[in-house]
């Protein structure tokens, strides 16, 4: 039987799809459908919104999928949570109009907006708050001031909340896309093998997305002094170059390192006596 996937609809689509493309599998949606192609028979998606992922998980109808942590806290989902994959971190904020304060609004009942029930519901009674909760469907930052005293929402940047005159007052959640699966599925083991699978992919891809490989030609005699100073995953790969007896040895060196550390890195290597220095993109890292 097929590994049942759920994909998520909506703005974290294109990087789970990309993360798709990018560890080996097509991804191809017809129009007006919501049963997408990856190219392998082993694997079965569907795409559904990511409010509902982590339900379809917990009453084992779907194996695995993708979701954000703050639908899974939202609905209290028992999944198995394989991958925090970074996707789209967002925070889950409580904010209020410019102006006003928690303790003016601690002195009345107040009406709060929000697509998280339950995670403002735990917010508001472990603050004490009087309230009454508004269950909205989007656009939650339109609500203030007129049909709502607060909101508890997702936000990126704090860009929006600020452009409707709103300012935060409390952090309730970090959240970003994870990788999820049913613990029905992981009890079974072929399931579990295929979804480990994907796991291991999916985390070699963003491993290698993070890393770049640097390929140096070294002589002998700079050797010892540049490779004692590479930073690489375990130790660098070394061969000896062909020498044709008309001048000095040297060796051939590849070390994969952090992106972040190649514009540092690679002045540094050509001062220590590296040459013909190339800089590649890796696809998958596994270590």
């Amino acid at each position: 039987m097929p590994l049942r996937i759920l994909i998520p609809k909506g703005r974290i689509h294109e990087n789970v799809a990309e993360l798709f493309r990018d560890a080996g599998f097509s991804v191809h949606l017809s129009d007006r459908t919501y049963r997408p192609d990856l190219g392998a028979d082993w694997l079965d998606a569907k795409i559904m919104k990511p409010q509902n992922v982590g339900q379809l998980l917990e009453l084992g109808s779907h194996d695995a999928g993708f979701t954000g942590i703050d639908w899974i806290e939202e609905n209290n989902s028992d999944v198995e949570l394989l991958l925090d994959l970074d996707f789209d971190p967002v925070n889950i904020v409580a904010a209020i109009p410019s102006g006003a304060t928690k303790e003016t609004l601690k002195s009345k009942k107040i009406v709060v907006a929000t697509e998280y029930v339950t995670l403002a519901e735990n917010y508001l009674k472990q603050n004490n708050y009087n309230y009454k909760i508004l269950r909205t469907y989007g656009a939650t930052e339109v609500f203030p001031p007129d049909d709502a005293d607060m909101i508890i929402d997702n936000t990126a940047s704090g860009r929006t909340l600020h452009d409707n005159g709103l300012v935060i007052i409390d952090t309730l959640l970090r959240s970003s896309t994870w990788f999820a699966a049913s613990k029905e599925a992981m009890r079974n083991a072929e399931k579990r093998e295929q979804i480990e699978r994907l796991a291991m992919l999916f985390k070699a891809v963003l491993d290698g997305r993070e890393k770049v490989m640097l390929e140096m030609n070294v002589a002998e005699s700079h050797y010892k002094e540049l490779v004692e100073g590479l930073p690489a995953m375990r130790s660098p790969t070394v061969a000896p170059l062909y020498n044709d007896g008309g001048g000095e040895n040297g060796y051939a060196v590849k070390i994969a390192v952090k992106k972040s550390e190649a514009p540092d890195l690679i002045p540094r290597l050509k001062k220590a006596g590296a040459a013909d220095i190339v800089e590649y993109a890796l696809r998958k890292v596994v270590p």
